[in-house]
């Protein structure tokens, strides 16, 4: 079987929540994006240099934010959560490297994603939780959690 390696970069972006009476003990809303072939809920994420051959990964995950989730947002923290998953396509197998950022919403509308996503919106924390589809993401978002 033809083996596949890929590296693919994103973000975990948070909006904070601009009203100083709630009583949500987290302050943030979290973007998040269904995509329009699988029709998972995932974070904004795509390849590594499929634009640019020397793009690093931060560059990559921002304009992938941007791309997929509508929205610009800035790095808060350039130690990634670092995950791997494997699939089979069509009789290869591609292993996976996602890098994905913590990142600080800044400016833009999730309506405004490209064709890879059908939707893309800011959700609560407990709604991350429940609509995320596959575990790679979970994981990160529960190590994104415990960081903060």
């Amino acid at each position: 079987m033809k083996v596949v390696q890929q590296v693919s970069a994103g973000g975990i972006v948070y909006k904070k929540i601009s009203n100083p009476y709630s009583l949500v003990p987290n302050p943030y809303t979290w973007l998040i994006c269904r995509h329009s072939q699988h029709k998972g809920w995932v974070f904004p994420k795509g390849f590594v240099g499929d634009v640019n051959k020397n793009e690093s990964n931060e560059t990559a995950a921002l304009r992938e934010v941007e791309e997929e989730g509508g929205v610009k947002a800035k790095i808060v923290s350039r130690k990634p959560i670092e995950t791997h998953y494997e699939f089979e396509l069509k009789g290869t197998l591609f292993k996976k490297t996602v890098f994905l950022f913590l990142m600080e919403y800044l400016s833009g509308d999730p309506k405004n994603h490209d064709w890879e996503m059908s939707e893309a919106k800011f959700v609560t924390e407990e709604e991350v939780k429940k609509i995320l589809t596959y575990p790679s993401d979970k994981e990160a978002f529960a190590k994104i959690l415990q960081g903060l």
